[in-house]
């Protein structure tokens, strides 16, 4: 078989079933496709998902971050510690409020914020920590919960990609402080775009309906109040149902993950890539969905540099991404004072790190292609 005749493999596709299709069909002959009968039963569905807890949906994960700190009470004169390990988002919504981000280097083995450096981190003017569960994995929960309680701050796990993973047997949803999910194309459940606010009380879901949709309430036929300044958030049946489609096999999916991630292991062991120094993501098969599989290049042993890395992949027939630059170094983070050298390790991985193609209509044949496509590269350039 030709180059040429393999098929292309992106580094992800979503998998939505006929069943699915055919729900949205029906949502659109109903004539109601905004915010109504499919969302409030993806909300209950996914309140049962974290244990009964309020959830409420939206349009993005990144408004669902937004809305967290919102409800948590963080603005103007507020800091707010995170990693600059993640999509810039993580940040940008704390600008949003009028707050402070205030960077806390990863830890290199797990590639999430280093919670032995973040009480260095925390000052009088320090409100919330949003940390974020990198590529499925979550952060020592025990750990990072024991740090809000002392230093009484409000916690808004940045749990984008961590829906379905685990810590200590338990749901990442289920327990803490407020959660945002992020339901992207991308992720293990999608609602083509999306996310989740999982809260602590009805009071707090209450709020977080007004900032959702301009901060209106209504009471009865025709009152209505704005007390609160709300966005446009809402998230629509059409993509609810969506979401519904695909809560159902979730487990299935983090399941295929785990495989495909467990092939990756043996496929890159032994290897030119792995004499060469390439770094693998931690192996957790407890804690993480597997949202991502990502490797970091030893390009001081390469002659080539990411971008090359990538396209030669590409030359292969073989998608790859990047995620992610490191959030400090981008203008907006420079212009506020940040630089290189401030947190290597956030910075090492940002320059580094080349996410490859994982998603659940893979087949172990393809991660092994991927593998062989990875060593090759590696014998080429290597040096």
């Amino acid at each position: 078989m030709t180059q040429s005749s393999v098929p292309f493999l992106p580094f992800v596709r979503p998998d939505i079933d006929e069943e699915t299709i055919r729900g949205v069909a029906d949502v659109l002959r109903s004539g109601w496709i905004t915010t109504g009968p499919q969302n409030q039963a993806f909300e209950a569905a996914l309140s049962e998902f974290c244990g009964g807890r309020p959830v409420r949906t939206f349009n993005s994960g990144t408004a669902t971050l937004e809305v967290g700190l919102r409800i948590a009470g963080v603005g103007p004169g507020d800091e707010v510690i995170t990693t600059p390990a993640s999509w810039v988002a993580t940040a940008n919504v704390i600008l949003e409020t009028g707050a402070t981000p205030v960077f806390v280097d990863i830890d290199p083995r797990t590639r999430n914020i280093d919670l032995n450096l973040v009480e260095q981190a925390i000052t009088p003017r320090t409100k919330a920590m949003i940390p974020v569960y990198l590529a499925g994995l979550p952060v020592d929960m025990d750990r990072l919960y024991a740090i809000a309680r002392e230093h009484k701050l409000r916690v808004i796990e940045d749990a984008a990609q961590a829906v379905g993973s685990t810590w200590k047997g338990e749901r990442i949803g289920k327990l803490g402080d407020i959660v945002s999910f992020s339901f992207h194309a991308n992720k293990n459940l999608t609602s083509i775009e999306g996310g989740a606010l999982v809260l602590n009380n009805e009071e707090e879901a209450a709020l977080a309906q007004k900032y959702r949709l301009q901060g209106i309430t209504r009471t009865g036929f025709d009152g209505m109040d704005c007390d609160v300044l709300g966005g446009k958030y809402n998230l629509t049946d059409v993509a609810a149902r969506v979401g519904l489609g695909q809560l159902p096999r979730l487990e299935g999916f983090n399941a295929q993950r785990r495989k495909l991630a467990r092939a990756y292991f043996a496929g890159l062991a032994g290897g030119v890539a792995e004499k060469l120094g390439i770094g693998l993501p931690l192996a957790d098969f407890e804690n993480s969905n597997w949202h991502m599989f990502q490797i970091t290049l030893p390009l001081e042993k390469l002659s080539v540099d990411r971008a090359g890395f990538m396209g030669a992949l590409k030359e292969r027939g073989i998608g790859s991404g990047v995620h992610y630059p490191a959030i400090h170094l981008f203008s907006l983070y420079r212009a506020r004072g940040f630089r290189e050298g401030m947190f290597p390790h956030a910075e090492r991985f940002g320059a580094t790190t080349v996410t490859l193609p994982l998603f659940t209509q893979m087949n172990e044949g393809d991660v092994a292609r991927v593998c062989r496509a990875v060593n090759e590269i590696c014998e080429q350039y290597g040096r």
